[in-house]
């Protein structure tokens, strides 16, 4: 795709407001569809509130929107689901709710959506953590992605959050870096795997027992 414009061609990354972003699978025009009116309904509420939503209540909103097309004549239900994330204001714990297109919605630690789906989050369901760093869980996201991606760094994109920090997303070069050495860690693995048991290591029992001998 390197005649597009990155400038102007969707993500399947959309901040919803400063604290909240909402990622999605399915059809783009109706993610597009879908993210207006949540961006609708956050400054709304900061308008008549003047406090920004909660992740939970953006959620339900999301939620609630998918739910009512699937229930009306003449229209047919949004073909996406989301995973929505954010931070609430003054609390520092991070939420992550996922929305499908029947209009339930339920709370994760770590969740995947999309194509293999199913692949990822068995993956995350392995190795995720409670506690985990910067580091780490950035490692984790591209290790569980590699699951199903072929192509390394070019397809994969990541969005970091933090507590009243705006979004922030990682560039392709240290992507790429984690991709690298996620591959080395690989192939070390695999070496160690081939290689096996050195001579000399290991134990062997041999059993024998004379011909006047009774068994007990």
């Amino acid at each position: 795709m390197k005649l597009q414009d990155t400038r102007i061609t969707p993500s399947k990354l959309c901040l919803v407001d400063t604290h909240v972003c909402l990622a999605f699978a399915g059809l783009n025009a109706d993610a597009r569809i879908l993210v207006d009116k949540a961006r609708i309904e956050a400054q709304s509420h900061r308008l008549t509130v003047e406090d920004p939503v909660t992740i939970e209540y953006i959620t339900k909103f999301v939620a609630g929107v998918q739910q009512r097309y699937t229930q009306s004549g003449g229209v047919r239900p949004f073909g996406i689901s989301t995973l929505i994330v954010g931070f609430d204001k003054g609390d520092g714990t991070p939420r992550l709710y996922q929305t499908e297109p029947s209009g339930i919605f339920s709370a994760w630690k770590a969740n995947a959506i999309g194509r293999s789906s199913k692949t990822v989050r068995e993956f995350l369901e392995r190795n995720h953590k409670d506690g985990m760093d910067r580091d780490e869980t950035i490692k984790l996201t591209v290790k569980s992605l590699l699951e199903v991606v072929q192509t390394g760094a070019k397809n994969i994109e990541i969005a970091i959050m933090a507590a009243g920090k705006t979004i922030e997303m990682l560039p392709v070069e240290d992507i790429e870096s984690y991709v690298k050495n996620i591959e080395s860690e690989k192939q070390e693995e695999a070496a160690k795997k081939k290689t096996g048991r050195t001579p000399g290591q290991g134990t062997a029992a041999i059993l024998t027992r004379g011909s006047g001998s009774a068994d007990t």
